[in-house]
């Protein structure tokens, strides 16, 4: 065993023992850099080839459709767009582009609002020297381009990382702490997408005395890179001794939050007479907050709105054609501040469905929390199943959404009798308005515990953004895809 081997070894032994160790992590973290770093000028050569096409595109093929007033040299355009792109590269990395492992639908959301962000800076800039150049259609043709052209980048670097990570090259080898519910469905999904690239070399389920001597030796004997914690329910002097073993070791520890945590994680400190007070603050949509998502889902829903109108006419005739009953149903939900409002929807069950709620309870596959869910509810028609498989029953929410009952991202509405089962923890999710789509939603898990939703969309109200917010709606549609039961 290397420990034996080590314990009698010279020091240039131990040295050439443990480097095999600190090399094998090494190499890991250093394929990791590598395709990071490799986007940094395979973008920069993105937003020049942006640039170039949005000026061929204005002054060549559409000039004659329409006409320039005013022209700028394309040398002299090119050598400005080379300057812009190395901020535009700055703003990329602030809003983290370039994180070493992320889902590719979180990356186009990074991307979009830092290219957005980066033309916002050029037009204020134009704002303040005019003589550059006084073209509209270039700017928005170099936007839209830049996105399309990075968002490639991304999608085929992160394609072939994914593609190695499957081949086993690069793997991180993760030790499990925790034998709950959370823990099992992390070891569940790592071995099931490989191209995530984690491998469970190991698990115990507690931080007991004999599972820590049996990492310390697993520590010494093999190369690990992470430790995760994924029961939140381990006392905390565990955790501080598995925190310590990782840092002695070199190792990343990761942890499952609590959902104390999630709620705790967005505070402010105010000084009042000398003494520092902690505030947790209920949300950053408190504020100028608030403005900017009811400006996105005035906007976005009105586009929703147009896209939907033929989809939503075809599912209007094949619900009338299919049974007995309104096409559209008003439903009683809670919602902000537990303000009641009715929701929009497609009817998706059989007439008079909610009156033999009472009679189901029993069959109840939610009893962990005040949620009703059945996978085979009788009460559903044929076109109901297939509408709620795709979410199509919630085209109709757009007009709750463009009222201000509801908001394109939030938690999910719930009923007034759900509602009034809740915990005091569970009331934080009315907090805010709730959503057609949400964390919850494109989690990636279909058979979420409530407990678990809570967790998720606390996180989402004391972490809000709008970034975030384009993250959680380019990732609905994998979502809907991938979901095997509609709740």
């Amino acid at each position: 065993m290397i420990i034996t081997r080590l314990a009698y070894a010279s020091v240039e032994d131990r040295i050439r023992l443990t480097g095999g160790l600190v090399g094998a992590l090494s190499m890991k973290r250093r394929l990791d850099l590598l395709f990071a770093a490799s986007l940094v000028p395979l973008d920069y050569l993105a937003l020049l080839v942006a640039g170039w096409t949005a000026y061929n595109i204005r002054f060549h093929q559409f000039a004659d459709l329409l006409p320039v007033a005013s022209t700028i040299p394309q040398r002299q355009f090119l050598t400005l767009t080379a300057i812009v792109g190395v901020v535009w590269l700055a703003v990329l990395a602030l809003v983290g582009a370039y994180h070493l492992r992320q889902r590719l639908s979180s990356e186009l959301g990074k991307i979009f609002v830092g290219v957005s962000t980066s033309v916002l800076l050029v037009i204020v800039a134009i704002f303040f020297q005019r003589e550059f150049f006084a073209s509209r259609f270039i700017i928005l043709a170099t936007w839209i381009l830049a996105v399309l052209y990075v968002w490639l980048n991304h999608m085929i670097i992160r394609s072939v990382q994914r593609l190695l990570l499957a081949q086993g090259v690069g793997t991180r080898q993760v030790v499990m702490i925790g034998h709950d519910q959370t823990s099992e469905e992390l070891v569940r999904l790592f071995r099931s997408r490989p191209g995530m690239g984690y491998r469970i070399i190991q698990s115990w389920p507690d931080a007991s005395l004999e599972s820590l001597q049996a990492l310390d030796q697993l520590l010494a004997t093999q190369a690990v890179d992470e430790v995760i914690q994924g029961d939140p329910t381990i006392p905390k002097a565990q955790t501080l001794q598995l925190l310590e073993r990782c840092h002695e070791h070199g190792v990343t520890f990761k942890y499952a939050a609590d959902v104390f945590e999630t709620q705790a994680g967005n505070v402010d400190i105010h000084d009042v007479a000398g003494i520092p007070i902690i505030e947790i603050k209920r949300t950053p949509l408190d504020g100028w907050g608030r403005i900017l998502k009811r400006t996105a889902d005035l906007t976005l829903g009105t586009v929703g709105l147009v896209i939907a109108i033929i989809p939503g006419i075809l599912v209007a005739v094949a619900i009338k054609l299919d049974s007995v009953g309104p096409i559209f149903l008003q439903l009683e939900r809670v919602g902000q501040n537990q303000r009641k409002f009715k929701l929009w929807k497609f009817r998706s069950m059989i007439k008079d469905a909610h009156a033999l709620k009472p009679q189901l309870m029993e069959q109840n596959e939610r009893a962990d929390g005040p949620l009703f869910k059945m996978t085979h509810d009788p009460r559903i028609t044929r076109v109901g199943r297939f509408i709620r498989k795709t979410s199509l029953d919630e085209i109709p929410q757009i007009f709750n959404v463009l009222k201000g009952e509801m908001s394109l991202v939030g938690p999910r509405p719930h009923e007034p009798e759900e509602v009034a089962r809740y915990d005091k923890h569970h009331k934080k999710l009315l907090a805010i308005k709730p959503g057609m789509t949400g964390m919850a939603q494109v989690s990636g898990r279909s058979n979420l515990s409530f407990e678990d939703e809570v967790r998720l969309d606390t996180y989402y109200i004391e972490n809000w953004s709008l970034g975030l917010d384009t993250q959680i709606i380019l990732r609905t549609p994998m979502a809907v895809f991938r979901t095997d039961t509609a709740a």
